[in-house]
């Protein structure tokens, strides 16, 4: 049983987020981070049977940003 399951969550250039879980073939995509943490917690359920659902959902968010030094 895996305890625990980590995504990388990111702001699309489109608008929205996305979300890739790490060392699974999960990814999904939502325009806010409520809706985000809904889609993650769907698709978890759908790529994992009962047994081997993890019981932590964690969500590492990455931002860039730039700025210019004058």
């Amino acid at each position: 049983m895996m305890n625990e399951i980590i995504f990388i969550v990111e702001e699309s250039p489109e608008g929205g987020y996305t979300a890739k879980a790490l060392g699974e073939d999960i990814f999904t995509q939502a325009d806010t981070l409520k809706l985000l943490k809904a889609s993650i917690a769907d698709s978890v359920k759908c790529h994992f049977d009962d047994d081997n659902l993890p019981k932590i959902v964690r969500m590492h968010i990455v931002k860039d940003e730039l700025f210019a030094i004058s």
